[in-house]
């Protein structure tokens, strides 16, 4: 597959679970005519994958939307509830075709399940006909599928990890998770080091990329499918590595989406990203965080950790209603002569379950780091490994894959073998 067409490609996300894309920067307009569907649009405009487009909701149904746009543009997308009979709608749909704009899309919400009226509706140019009562994600998927190509619907799972307070582990742990992903899951992974300035994934991975993450953020206008394949380095069979620089030559004052465009290009690209995302609270940070599809939290069992992880779960909770809870890895468990708060009660205090206890072994983990390897590299069927490759199961709803005949790797990975044979 030539550089054109490689990340124009979408290819299978690990998990069973289809992953809603996020929405590009749309205006949309609803107009309902019951309080539950009026509820309902709510919850949806209020969703991280709502968080680029630019939405209204009324009541009023049809006849409002006729009203609206007499003389008014119209949006992007348009969604009507009716509770009317089908001849109404119809006529009050022919109505607001002749006030829409080219590329105007309509979406209609029922109350009757009648086949021959959404065939109807279909033919007269409504993109989605959908019958109440409607869950949020329902309406997610409905809007997210009008600007997702045909063929093209399965997009990459991007996995966030943060470490509750600096010096857990996170970047360690977020490293070997990756790789058991790419390794024992068989699935292709680029890891981002999202720690622009004291990043450690070179390091880890034994890498010294002469570009990276840095470039993609500081040189936006640049970049696009072939500049992003160009910056990634390939450390094993399936994972692929966008470095930080690691230097100090510029300070990392960030907007809030510098990152959106590299993590549009990626989840357009491989089955599965994971960040590494650094301690620091930002704007950048808290989108990174809120906009990933699995986000996992790195905690010491102590006090620090056990306040810092509470205030991200809950603030998780909080802007991902319709999402999964927050991952929680405990990590550096067993330090000698340190008193420690037992994983039960970590996970009883934060109202979440442990999703793995990591052991602290300071030869194991020291070796590693200091031979730039993976703890699979170093003690493959050891407790410690184990661990890694259950958190890269849970995130990816995948159990561990035979490694047997090996398949076609995605566009991404098999460029880089090429380019570094």
């Amino acid at each position: 597959m030539d550089k054109d067409q490689a990340f124009e490609t979408q290819v299978e996300a690990p998990s069973n679970e289809i992953i809603i894309a996020p929405l590009p920067r749309i205006t949309l307009q609803a107009f309902c005519e019951t309080p539950g569907v009026a509820a309902t649009m709510q919850a949806v405009i209020a969703d991280r994958r709502m968080d680029k487009a630019h939405a209204r909701i009324q009541m009023g149904g049809p006849a409002a939307a006729v009203e609206a746009f007499r003389a008014a543009p119209t949006p992007n997308v348009i969604v009507v509830e009716t509770v009317s009979d089908p001849a109404t709608l119809v006529r009050h749909l022919e109505t607001l075709s002749e006030a829409c704009d080219a590329g105007t899309k309509v979406v209609v919400v029922g109350h009757v399940n009648d086949v021959q009226l959404y065939r109807d509706l279909i033919r007269r140019g409504v993109s989605e006909y959908l019958i109440a009562p409607l869950g949020t994600l329902d309406i997610l998927r409905t809007l997210s599928e009008l600007y997702v190509a045909p063929g093209a619907r399965n997009l990459g799972r991007i996995i966030a990890v943060m470490g509750a307070k600096g010096g857990v582990g996170a970047s360690t742990v977020s490293h070997n998770v990756a790789w058991a992903i790419a390794r024992n899951l068989d699935a292709s992974t680029v890891i981002v080091d999202l720690d622009i300035a004291f990043g450690t994934a070179g390091l880890d991975f034994n890498q010294d990329p002469p570009q990276g993450v840095a470039e993609a953020v500081f040189a936006p206008e640049r970049l696009d499918a072939n500049f992003l394949d160009r910056l990634l380095s390939r450390c094993s069979e399936n994972l692929a590595l966008l470095a930080a620089p690691a230097v100090l030559d510029r300070t990392c004052d960030l907007s809030e989406d510098a990152f959106d465009q590299l993590f549009d290009l990626l989840r357009a690209s491989v089955p599965c990203v994971v960040l590494d995302v650094p301690h620091v609270w930002s704007a950048w940070v808290k989108r990174a965080l809120i906009s990933a599809d699995e986000i996992v939290i790195v905690a010491a069992p102590e006090l620090a950790s056990l306040r810092n992880a509470k205030n991200l779960i809950d603030l998780m909770r909080a802007g991902r209603a319709n999402d999964s809870s927050a991952r929680l890895v405990l990590n550096q468990v067993g330090l000698p002569k340190r008193p420690e708060i037992d994983a039960s009660e970590f996970a009883k205090a934060l109202n979440v379950e442990v999703l793995s206890s990591i052991p602290f072994d300071a030869q194991l983990f020291g070796t590693a780091a200091n031979n730039g390897q993976m703890i699979a590299e170093v003690q493959a069927n050891g407790k410690v490994n184990e661990a890694f490759i259950q958190i890269a199961s849970a995130l990816t709803g995948r159990g561990e894959a035979k490694r047997g005949k090996r398949g076609l790797f995605e566009p991404l990975v098999a460029k880089l073998t090429r380019r570094k044979a």
